[in-house]
């Protein structure tokens, strides 16, 4: 069977993959969806859904598969693994995600060999590390989703904040997508102001540097919020899927803080951490080096360090 392209394969039919799918269905980006998944017949059932709607959307062949139905896809999303528990950090999965992984990264390498792969499991800076390590793939093409959607959250709560457009707010959060991830103030813009003087200009709430750590603390707990009231995140995953997807199929150059393996970047190497990176149709492009205070980078290296600890201790299993 000749594959349409641009053919996607995504691993895993639960909340994201499924919400993925459904998103990425309505983009228009892809002419081909594979789902993939050990529960065949939720697979099935998801694509089934999908495909009744496919009137009202754009072309797209979309299907239940297993392995093999990597075979020819530009991108294969990997969304598997065990959920996240209300009690439960990110790095509490590692055990549970790596041995999943174990299975899956294998068999989707041997099938999609020229694919670019995007890691959106958490803790995902870890799984993204295992992934290069277990399909041998080069570093430009193992991708994690990283923190591009913990910036769009910081993007949305300044704006509410300081009522104005999510689009005029440049800013980033970069390092682990979890505990130890930072926010960037050192550059950050509204305008092309520094983010903190336009806050104090013309939000007028306060104290600007106060409520921008606030806000910041509010970003770094939303998903456990989101998932102790609904169970599990997945509208918003989804649509930063669907961005980082495009970067790639459509070669836009653009920067977004995905998670890839870094090289003497502010000293730390030998990781996959979230840095701005230009993302075209070959992945990871190269990484931008932004200016960082003196703070923010020890910060960095603390959130560099915290990885290499458990990469560490499942180092020897892979």
């Amino acid at each position: 069977m000749e594959s349409l392209k641009p053919k996607i394969a995504i691993i895993g039919a639960g909340n994201v993959g499924s919400t993925f799918a459904f998103s990425l269905m309505i983009s228009g980006l892809a002419r081909e969806i594979v789902l993939i998944d050990k529960n065949e017949s939720l697979a099935i059932g998801e694509c089934m859904d999908l495909n009744h709607g496919l009137s009202f959307a754009h072309p797209t062949k979309i299907y239940a598969a297993g392995f093999e139905g990597c075979k020819d896809a530009d991108i294969v999303v990997i969304t598997a693994g065990a959920n996240q528990k209300p009690t439960e950090t990110r790095t509490d999965l590692v055990q549970k995600n790596v041995a999943i992984f174990k299975e899956i990264v294998p068999a989707v390498a041997k099938q999609a060999k020229d694919a670019i792969l995007l890691v959106v499991t958490n803790p995902v800076d870890i799984l993204t590390y295992v992934t290069l390590k277990l399909s041998g793939f080069p570093a430009n093409r193992v991708i994690g989703s990283g923190t591009v959607l913990d910036t769009a959250r910081l993007k949305y709560m300044i704006s509410d904040y300081a009522k104005v457009d999510p689009g005029n707010i440049h800013a980033y959060i970069i390092g682990e997508h979890g505990d130890t991830e930072l926010p960037v103030w050192s550059n950050a813009t509204i305008g092309g102001m520094d983010i903190e003087t336009y806050c104090s200009e013309y939000a007028k709430q306060g104290n600007a540097k106060n409520e921008l750590k606030e806000i910041f603390e509010k970003v770094k707990n939303s998903a456990y919020e989101i998932i102790k009231r609904k169970g599990a995140t997945n509208y918003s995953i989804a649509l930063s899927l669907v961005k980082i997807t495009r970067a790639i199929l459509r070669d836009e150059n653009s920067i977004l803080p995905v998670s890839t393996l870094v090289t003497d970047y502010y000293g730390v190497s030998g990781v996959c951490i979230s840095i701005p990176s230009i993302v075209t149709i070959h992945g990871v492009a190269q990484y931008v080096k932004i200016d960082l205070s003196v703070e923010e980078q020890e910060l960095f290296k603390h959130s560099a360090n915290t990885l290499k600890g458990f990469i560490k201790a499942i180092e020897l299993d892979l």
